[in-house]
């Protein structure tokens, strides 16, 4: 869709979401806003956290949530490399660069109660440090949220606003008290009423909590996918927002590659279900957050596998670069990534017919070779949709040993074990039929130059 055409449904769901809580839909105010968070949310750097997600996530819910979706991704330090150049001067005032980043101004003179309160609903206090990985973001968007609709919407609605964007920080446990977050949100926002005159009844408190809730199970309700694949999907968009080199397929490194799925499966690889999705007064039935439990399980561990496959692949790419450089292009060994120029000659194509391949021992073996072998559903603008040296390497040894060489591969990574002692590790006949494959990619780039 084009930028003006989010623009104008951006502007839509604003007009309409704060009429129906009483301001003016008619303010001029709304255009400029809805300009500056399409803005925000197309940065070079964005392919998740975009304007199709904002629009998702506030797909269905009260205007409280719509607005709350609107807003919740507006900041995104370390996807944007900082915060937007047109939300810079809004959020300036209330923020300073510490050693470590950024820190709640603590030397700002007087009363603010937008930032006051924003700060009481996320437990927040002048002088404190932001981490990007404990509400960060988020609380740079409530406050851009609660500042730029002040005046437009009455207090009380804007913090029932900045309290959903608080409920989307994710990946929350549960306090050793046994209290969730939502919880303590709740505590937060009704206390936060007492002390800001809102006069929000604890009935209303406790609906904005099951608001929240409803706005950060959208926000990862790709963790519920029917499919697999599509979970898969959703998380290969995730990876170059912070991976900004896999943007250019041309000319990212195979250790490139390598780190960005390094980490992906390091965050994966502990992430359990319970702190996903949440559950507050009924919200979801039982029945319903049972099933998305389920699913986010399933998903996490098709994942898992999916990740460590693709991951001893590449270290075993890795590995034999070296004898080129430590920073050798993916698609020089490769042949052909999506976004560089067409290859006649593709490592896929050289890699020799497994005879007896491995048959998967279960359903998630099962579906992760059909993902290897077939690939995602979704296309890629920096990584193929299937993975052939993978399912080379899983139909040839099958996924007990791949785990087991996956052990040596994270030696590898810590320079620990040489790149030739990790190359021992593979079974010879299979080490070889690799090798063959680069060769003739390698060979077939010098003879294209010999034909010059």
């Amino acid at each position: 869709m084009e930028t003006s055409l989010y623009i104008s449904e951006c502007h839509a769901e604003l007009q309409d979401s704060v009429a129906a809580l009483g301001g003016d839909r008619s303010s001029g105010q709304l255009a400029g806003m809805a300009e500056l968070i399409i803005q925000s949310m197309t940065g070079p750097w964005r392919s998740f956290h975009t304007p199709e997600h904002i629009f998702e996530v506030g797909d269905g819910g009260s205007p409280v949530e719509v607005i709350a979706a609107l807003f919740h991704d507006l900041v995104y330090v370390q996807v944007d490399s900082g915060i937007h150049v047109n939300l810079a001067r809004y959020v300036a005032p209330y923020v300073r660069e510490g050693a470590k980043g950024l820190v709640i101004d603590p030397m700002k003179s007087g009363a603010d109660q937008d930032l006051d309160l924003v700060m009481d609903l996320f437990g927040f206090q002048r002088g404190q440090e932001l981490s990007p990985f404990a509400g960060q973001n988020e609380f740079l968007s409530a406050l851009l949220a609660v500042k730029l609709l002040n005046g437009i919407l009455p207090l009380s609605a804007l913090a029932q606003v900045a309290a959903c964007i608080e409920a989307t920080i994710p990946f929350r446990a549960d306090l050793p008290d046994g209290r969730s977050c939502s919880d303590v949100l709740l505590q937060r926002l009704t206390q936060a009423s007492r002390d800001h005159g809102l006069a929000l009844t604890d009935a209303q408190c406790r609906e904005t909590v099951v608001m929240g809730v409803k706005v950060a199970n959208r926000d990862v309700g790709n963790f519920a996918s029917e499919h697999p694949s599509d979970f898969l999907n959703n998380t290969w968009n995730l990876i170059p927002e912070t991976n900004h080199e896999l943007l250019n397929a041309d000319t990212y490194t195979v250790k490139g590659y390598r780190v960005s799925l390094q980490k992906m499966e390091g965050f994966l690889g502990f992430l359990q279900p319970g702190v996903v999705f949440r559950q507050f007064d009924q919200e979801p039935a039982p029945e319903e957050h049972a099933q998305r439990l389920q699913l986010a399980q399933r998903n996490l561990e098709v994942a898992r596998l999916y990740l460590r496959m693709k991951l001893v692949a590449i270290a075993l790419l890795e590995a034999m670069s070296w004898r080129l450089g430590q920073e050798v292009s993916l698609a020089s060994i490769m042949g052909k990534l999506p976004g560089t120029a067409d290859m006649p000659f593709q490592l896929e194509n050289q890699l020799p017919v497994v005879t007896q391949p491995y048959i998967g021992q279960n359903e998630c073996e099962i579906t992760v070779m059909h993902l290897l072998e077939d690939g995602r559903s979704g296309e890629s603008s920096h990584d193929s949709k299937h993975s052939p040296v993978a399912s080379y390497l899983v139909r040839s040894i099958g996924v007990p040993q791949a785990l087991t060489l996956l052990e040596r591969a994270r030696l590898f990574f810590a320079n620990q074990l040489s790149a030739d002692d990790f190359l021992a590790s593979l079974d010879k006949p299979v080490m070889q039929g690799l090798q063959h494959a680069v060769i003739h990619v390698l060979d077939q780039r010098v003879q294209a130059l010999r034909n010059l």
